[in-house]
């Protein structure tokens, strides 16, 4: 046993989101120490593509470009094809535009409706090493790769837990809050006896990841991202990162058969390597809490979603972003009580929410997909012909219904949280799946260009901000408010006349959180400043009728 290392935050966990979570933390000043039971990032099929909202958080942290460099190029296309082989005409073509084509639409566009940054197809075996190397770039973040929990206990101040290496040497580590982001399996969630609600083992299919180096460059129909086959198996191809490894899921098969199977889709002989294969089920599953004292959960640890939506890690994401700046708030001693109770009332209605989206365009899919393979799908007759068509139709229903969610992804608002100042009205559903921008109480900011042409949110700074749209509203109170409470902040004075005036509904006056969601807003100076920095904080409940 070696002597006890002290910390601020100990994170368990280095997928994606537990490395996010280090890696803001750092910036913001904590002291981390993170493990992981794997010696180092596993070359692993899992997630490969970081929505807008992902993106748009890395822009803050100044890694988007690093995650672009490392992801599939910004210029080939996304289209999605529905294939007999890839070497056949496809049945069915549904294009989606490119990153850089996305980029030349948010240029010429200021209506608040696009976002400041595309998705980007990134494969998690390409994402970890990446996010782990930025992390360990920081002084203040300890990176223990091969080093487990064993198990901890917490008491009024801190947490005390205990770690094994690889090597089996153990070690402790006291730190003021635990963060569990170690997966579906968490040794944290099961510690705190948390149960997982939901439907498990809705249904099991077979992936496989394959090294096939000239395919990308052959395939006649097209560049792509996916490709949905027409086959016995209800296979799909989806294209990784590097365009020369295809991931495939499949159905009514064993492991040994996929190299057969991706033999008979890709339809031309070429050399392929097998790098894994494996059955995995499909979950629909959420925490009861995702708080306990001064340990908290994130990511899979607390949300199980079928990829279908790609809304997995990138709800894992958002958790990271929303508990990093209340974690440092509560660690520099200005934040309040309220912080931990607001992030598992505003992450987990996220979770519920994003649950339920996943389940809906999963079952979406599956009910246009399910049974419409025939045999005679390749005959030049009539009932061939008819198959074809059926495969054709509902391609382009399913392209409108499972992957068009841009109101899920970016256009959450938090409702019913303690950390917001109550606003008159029920505003927009906050379930709608269309994305509609709003800056309504709780909703993220949506990007808009300045008259400059400045990014808005480029504008933010890293903590609170004070927005103010011309003279009228007088913000000094609020800004006097925010000093006195120790909570660092910037203001940001605008023109009446910039655009965004118009799409953040005619509103003067702003306090905009560190995630960029809407704290507070007013057409006029604010009457009661420390109260609202006082809800803002943490030391007081919004929800809570305020004197």
């Amino acid at each position: 046993m070696t002597g006890q290392l002290q910390t601020q935050v100990l994170i368990v966990g280095g997928g994606p989101v537990g490395l996010t979570l280090a890696i803001d933390l750092g910036a913001r000043g904590v002291r981390c120490v993170l493990v992981e039971r794997k010696d180092e990032p596993a070359f692993l099929p899992k997630m490969e593509r970081c929505n807008a909202r992902t993106l748009e958080i890395f822009r803050r942290m100044g890694i988007a470009d690093r995650v672009r460099a490392a992801g599939y190029p910004s210029a080939y296309p996304m289209d999605v094809y529905h294939i007999i082989t890839m070497m056949d005409p496809p049945l069915a073509r549904v294009p989606y535009a490119s990153v850089d084509e996305l980029r030349a639409e948010t240029a010429r566009r200021n209506d608040g409706v696009m976002p400041l940054e595309p998705y980007q197809l990134i494969s998690q075996y390409t994402l970890e090493p990446l996010l782990k190397g930025i992390a360990e770039e920081n002084p203040l973040l300890d990176i223990r790769f091969g080093h487990e929990l064993v198990s901890f206990e917490q008491d009024a101040t801190g947490v005390t837990a205990r770690l094994r290496s690889t090597a089996g040497e153990e070690s402790t580590v006291r730190a003021l809050y635990l963060a569990g982001c170690d997966g579906g399996t968490s040794t944290v969630r099961k510690a705190l006896d948390i149960p997982l609600q939901g439907k498990a083992n809705i249904r099991e299919q077979v992936q496989a990841l394959f090294r096939c180096d000239r395919l990308y460059d052959v395939v006649p129909i097209g560049r792509g991202r996916h490709y949905k086959v027409s086959d016995a198996y209800k296979s799909q191809v989806v294209c990784q990162d590097s365009c020369r490894h295809f991931l495939i899921h499949a159905e009514n098969c064993t492991e040994a058969d996929m190299p057969a199977i991706f033999a008979q889709m890709v339809g031309t002989p070429l050399e392929f390597e097998t790098l894994y294969a494996g059955r995995w089920r499909h979950n629909l599953l959420l925490a009861d809490r995702y708080v306990d004292g001064r340990v908290v959960l994130a990511g899979d640890a607390v949300h199980l979603v079928i990829p279908t939506g790609g809304l997995g890690l990138n709800t894992g994401i958002g958790d990271a972003i929303d508990l990093s700046w209340k974690l440092a708030a509560l660690v520099q001693g200005w934040g309040g009580a309220n912080l931990l109770g607001a992030y598992e009332d505003e992450r987990r209605q996220i979770g519920v929410r994003n649950v339920r989206a996943s389940g809906a365009a999963t079952d979406g899919r599956r009910e246009r997909r399910e049974d419409h393979y025939r045999p005679w799908i390749r005959e030049d007759s009539a009932r061939g012909r008819e198959a074809r068509e059926t495969v054709r139709r509902l391609a382009v229903l399913e392209a409108g219904k499972t992957t068009v969610i841009a109101g899920i992804e970016r256009g959450y608002r938090y409702v019913d949280s303690s950390l917001l100042w109550p606003e008159p009205g029920e505003g927009p559903d906050p379930d709608n799946i269309e994305y509609l921008p709003t800056a309504w109480t709780g909703a993220r900011l949506p990007h808009m260009w300045c008259r400059n042409g400045a990014a808005l949110l480029d504008l933010m700074g890293p903590w609170y901000t004070v927005m103010r749209f011309g003279e009228a509203p007088d913000t000094s109170g609020l800004e006097q408010a925010l000093r006195e409470a120790g909570a660092p902040y910037k203001t940001l004075n605008l023109d009446a006349d910039e655009p965004a005036f118009e799409v953040y509904g005619g509103f003067n006056a702003f306090l905009v959180r560190p995630d960029l969601h809407v704290a507070w807003r007013a057409h006029r100076t604010p009457k009661q400043p420390k109260a609202i920095v006082a809800v803002a904080t943490g030391a007081a409940d919004g929800r809570r009728p305020l004197v």
